[in-house]
């Protein structure tokens, strides 16, 4: 049990809720995230679990004798992906919280969900709202494109347009974390969110180990002694940037002799594929866990172009398999990617991330990776979930306890005026 669970006491377990757009089958950094919690709930607690997310079609799965409950609400696919999908159908949202009745929500994204949250939250004032900042969408999907189709100035006004409904989004809620400190929490505090929390994700230190090491992989992709491998793990969009990874590959010198793998799914795999004879190999998402990481574990480099992760959970993975990082200055990268682990440069820029990739590989690799082992070894699950229940769920049963206390106080004297 959690030991400092704001819920538990003589009586049954209480119901967890997770409202979310962000998910998918076949991974994903929420997706992830939301596996780990729910069997921390199984394995650790009395409690029970909801998880409300898009499907193919509407449908209830109901496991673990009635203690994991997950919700598909029938949804269209978001264009250009093939995984995740839009649930737009906040009355089918909120007829499901009304049915279940959680005694608290989590919302995972800011856009329509977190309205269905509150707006049964005024009904049932005693359910407590969490937030948490899993995307940075003002400038992933506002100022960036925004800015290359209309305009610098059309996308910096839009995107500011975006961070004061954060702000103002996020203020009703009553327990709000991000990921790390620059994927987040610096930017939900200058909006005016008091008490922003920051809960780091996990990462399954077991599984992801140098020790992991395949050199039958590397004869698979024809790699001899000395030359390098360079990975990335992740979906192959826009967002992610996995082009400049490419340029700055393209860049190396041929003497090198370095490969490319890219793993993972998108709009941008079909440029990728088939570029053998340029060593950039690109076989497509890896849905076993094990092959991940006996992947990551072979390489000698993760490269990654995004600029704008809230944590970097295959950052972290990659650390564990022993790799130093080169990435971009910005968002997330910036906290998990500190001196002595690797490189970060300038964002979208593919000379200079190529600079970088030659001056960690010209380094002490071995030490490098022997560090970036012992950075990542900070972040486990356990810590993630000790402080996710333990402190922010802790604060928002509380504020939500005095919030229904405080509206029962002034509907009564309301009634007594009357």
């Amino acid at each position: 049990m959690s030991r400092h669970d704001p819920f538990l006491g003589p009586e049954d377990g209480r119901l967890y809720a997770d409202l979310t757009q962000s998910w998918s089958d076949v991974g994903g950094g929420v997706g992830t995230y939301l596996r780990h919690k729910r069997r921390h709930i199984l394995d650790r607690t009395r409690h029970r679990h909801l998880m409300i997310v898009p499907g193919s079609r509407d449908m209830v799965q109901v496991e673990h004798g009635g203690r994991a409950i997950t919700c598909f609400v029938a949804s269209p696919k978001v264009p250009g992906s093939p995984h995740y999908r839009l649930l737009l159908r906040n009355r089918a949202v909120r007829s499901l919280l009304g049915e279940h009745r959680p005694d608290l929500i989590e919302c995972q994204d800011a856009y329509n969900l977190p309205w269905a949250a509150i707006g049964h939250s005024r009904h049932y004032p005693r359910t407590a709202l969490v937030a948490a900042y899993c995307t940075d969408f003002p400038t992933v999907y506002v100022r960036r494109p925004f800015s290359r189709w209309l305009g610098k100035a059309t996308g910096e006004a839009a995107s500011r347009l975006c961070y004061n409904y954060c702000g103002k989004l996020y203020r009703r809620f009553d327990s709000v974390f991000a990921m790390s400190e620059n994927g987040g929490a610096t930017k939900l505090r200058a909006l005016g969110v008091p008490d922003v929390d920051v809960v780091p994700l996990g990462v399954e230190l077991g599984q992801f180990s140098p020790d992991k090491r395949d050199l039958r992989l590397r004869r698979r992709l024809n790699l001899g002694d000395g030359q390098p491998l360079l990975i990335y793990a992740g979906r192959l969009d826009g967002e992610k940037r996995p082009d400049v990874v490419v340029d700055a590959f393209k860049r190396l010198p041929d003497s090198l002799g370095a490969a490319l793998l890219l793993l993972g799914d998108g709009p941008y795999r079909e440029q990728f594929a088939g570029r053998e004879q340029e060593r950039i190999y690109a076989p497509g998402y890896c849905d076993d866990r094990s092959d991940l990481a006996a992947w990551l574990a072979s390489a000698d480099l993760y490269v990654s172009g995004m600029a704008d992760e809230t944590f970097g959970i295959s950052i972290i993975e990659a650390q564990a398999s022993g790799l130093p990082v080169v990435g971009v200055a910005a968002g997330a990268m910036i906290d998990r990617v500190p001196e002595g682990l690797g490189l970060v440069g300038k964002v979208g820029d593919g000379e200079i991330m190529a600079a970088n990739i030659l001056s960690v590989l010209g380094g002490d690799m071995r030490r490098m990776g022997e560090q970036a082992r012992a950075h990542a070894l900070q972040f486990s699950w356990d810590q993630s979930m000790e402080r996710l229940f333990g402190h922010v769920y802790s604060k928002a049963a509380l504020r939500a306890a005095e919030r229904a206390v405080a509206g029962a106080a002034v509907g009564s004297g309301a009634f007594a005026r009357t």
